[in-house]
Formats: C-alpha cells, sequence, structure tokens
C-alpha cells in the first residue's frame, strides 16, 4: 500500500481534524456516484478505495490498533461492537443507542455508521438511518451487508413516500409525476366536454 499520508495529501504531523477533512474533501471528489455511467468509473472506485484504507491506516495507528481494518465487519468474524449488536438484537435499542453515542467521533468507523443506522431505521427514523447506512457503505463499498442496508432503506423510502400503495402498469409505484400527468389528462378530457376538473369532480 502507499504511503496513506500521501495518499490522503498530508504531512505526518497533520491533526486528526486536519486529516479528515483532506478525507471528505477526497471523497467528495472520487466517490462513485459522481461517474455513474462514465468511463472513469472503474478508476473513480479504485481511488476511493485507496482513500478509505489510507484513511483507516492512518486512523487504525492513531488509535494504536493491532491492525485491523476498522471500516469493515464480517459478520462471521470479530465485530468492533458486539455489546451493541447484542443489544440491538435483543430489542433494547435506547440502550444501543447510548453505546453508539458514547463512541468518540474519531472510533466511528463504517460499521458504527452501519450499527446507528440500524437503530434508527428499527426506531422510525428512516432519514436518518438512510443517511448512516450510506456513510457506511461510503467507508467500506466492498462490504455487502452495508450495501444491502442501503438498498432495503432506499426501497422503505419509497414505501413511505407512497404509504397507500399506488402502483400503475406493470405494478411500477406511481410518482408524483404520474399523478400529475393522470390530473392534466383529466383536465383535457374535461375541457373537451366542456367543463373545468374543478366542476367534473
Amino acid at each position: 500500500m502507499n504511503d496513506p499520508y500521501a495518499v490522503l495529501g498530508v504531512s505526518r504531523d497533520a491533526s486528526d481534524e486536519q486529516i479528515k477533512a483532506a478525507y471528505k474533501e477526497l471523497a467528495r471528489k472520487y466517490h462513485p456516484d459522481n461517474y455513474a455511467d462514465n468511463p472513469l468509473s472503474d478508476l473513480a472506485a479504485d481511488k476511493m478505495k485507496e482513500i478509505n484504507e489510507a484513511y483507516d491506516s492512518i486512523m487504525n495507528s492513531r488509535r494504536g490498533s493491532s491492525g485491523s481494518k476498522s471500516s469493515g465487519y464480517n459478520p462471521n468474524g470479530a465485530s468492533d461492537f458486539p455489546e451493541v449488536r447484542k443489544l440491538i438484537n435483543s430489542g433494547r435499542l435506547e440502550q444501543a443507542q447510548e453505546l453508539l453515542d458514547g463512541v468518540p467521533p474519531s472510533g466511528r468507523n463504517a460499521e458504527w455508521y452501519f450499527l446507528n443506522g440500524t437503530v434508527l431505521h428499527r426506531r422510525g427514523w428512516f432519514d436518518e438511518a438512510f443517511t448512516s447506512f450510506v456513510r457506511a457503505a461510503e467507508m467500506d463499498p466492498s462490504n455487502a451487508e452495508y450495501q444491502a442496508a442501503v438498498n432495503n432503506a432506499r426501497r422503505q423510502a419509497g414505501r413511505v413516500n407512497n404509504p397507500y400503495g399506488y402502483y400503475g402498469a406493470g405494478g411500477r409505484e406511481c410518482t408524483a409525476c404520474d399523478v400529475c400527468q393522470g390530473l392534466i389528462c383529466a383536465d383535457c378530457c374535461c375541457e373537451c366536454m366542456g367543463g373545468d376538473l374543478i366542476g367534473c369532480c
């Protein structure tokens, strides 16, 4: 691996805040979402992976970590937050949130954001949960657990935005545009019949 400080473009005596700021700036620049349908998407994904690894390496070394990857989580391996997972599994969400809130920002790795999103999601705070899941997936794009959480939260948001379950042809959910188009068509029909939409209804 290249020198992580060089990857982030910071000196070895940079503060944690400076390192985080550099990481965020690079993440905004190279995030794969910025290169969708772009020939450079693969290069951007590789660069984002390198940036994540560099940030993890620096923060792990500063915390005196044994070298385990801070942003990844293997469901069959060791978790950085086993107690939080136990609390979530037993439905003790408030206690789980208290433990998560007690983790300093420098210790909030991808698993932290995933677990925070899980607690928020189960408590019905879907927007905040989605934000946390996305952050986890950005920090560790190769983690299937985090990617699945993002996809599930996105589907959940679609159901929340369409609470009555209106669907169009082929089982596709109706959007606001579909509703507008339907109203315009209805208005045109009413005008052809000499009325207006309000009068017809």
